[in-house]
């Protein structure tokens, strides 16, 4: 849940502040993008996401709670019908915000708050990885086993970093006797 501010409010009461980001949410929702200032985009940042998120629950409890912060009908039809099924599969940050310098006339510091409705990528794990890497060169050549087994031992080593002094010391030796091994081969 969004932390409640201290302090000047947008706009100058609650009230009107609450009006003000349920707008600023509605158009977001309707262009995909806007422009606006940072500290405006950033106080809307945590109301969009969690309307997007009553809209990936797509029951009529959610449509009502959006439908009690928002106000407009085709705005949350669109939110729910267009932008639910587009990030469905994404846990959270659905939006991102990108600075773009300061407006001509005051000088505020503007930023352009959008949609993030990208495909999400999976992540591969690198242990998972490197397991199957180091088992199939293994696979090929018995003989040649035990230095695949400590170079692996090594790259886990580096990719993990060294907790202790003592932990170095035993990665570089295992990484001599590697070096040592693969001469004498």
């Amino acid at each position: 849940m969004p932390k409640p501010t201290k302090g000047p409010r947008l706009g100058g009461g609650p009230a009107h502040e609450r009006l003000l980001l349920a707008n600023l949410a509605a158009a977001l929702y309707t262009h995909k993008s806007i422009k606006t200032t940072e500290t405006k985009a950033k106080r809307l940042r945590p109301l969009a996401e969690r309307l997007i998120t009553f809209a990936k629950r797509g029951d009529l409890h959610a449509r009502r709670r959006v439908l009690s912060v928002i106000g407009d009908k085709e705005v949350v039809h669109t939110l729910f019908t267009e932008i639910a099924p587009l990030v469905a599969e994404r846990d959270g940050g659905y939006t991102r915000i990108t600075k773009v310098g300061n407006r001509k006339g005051d000088n505020a510091p503007m930023a352009v708050i959008e949609l993030v409705l990208e495909p999400v990528a999976k992540k591969t794990s690198t242990k998972a990885a490197a397991a199957p890497a180091a088992a199939a060169p293994a696979a090929e050549e018995p003989a040649a086993e035990e230095p695949a087994a400590e170079e692996t031992s090594t790259d886990e080593a580096a990719a993990a970093g060294a907790e202790s002094p003592e932990e170095g010391a035993a990665a570089e030796a295992a990484a001599d006797d590697a070096v040592q091994d693969d001469a004498k081969a």
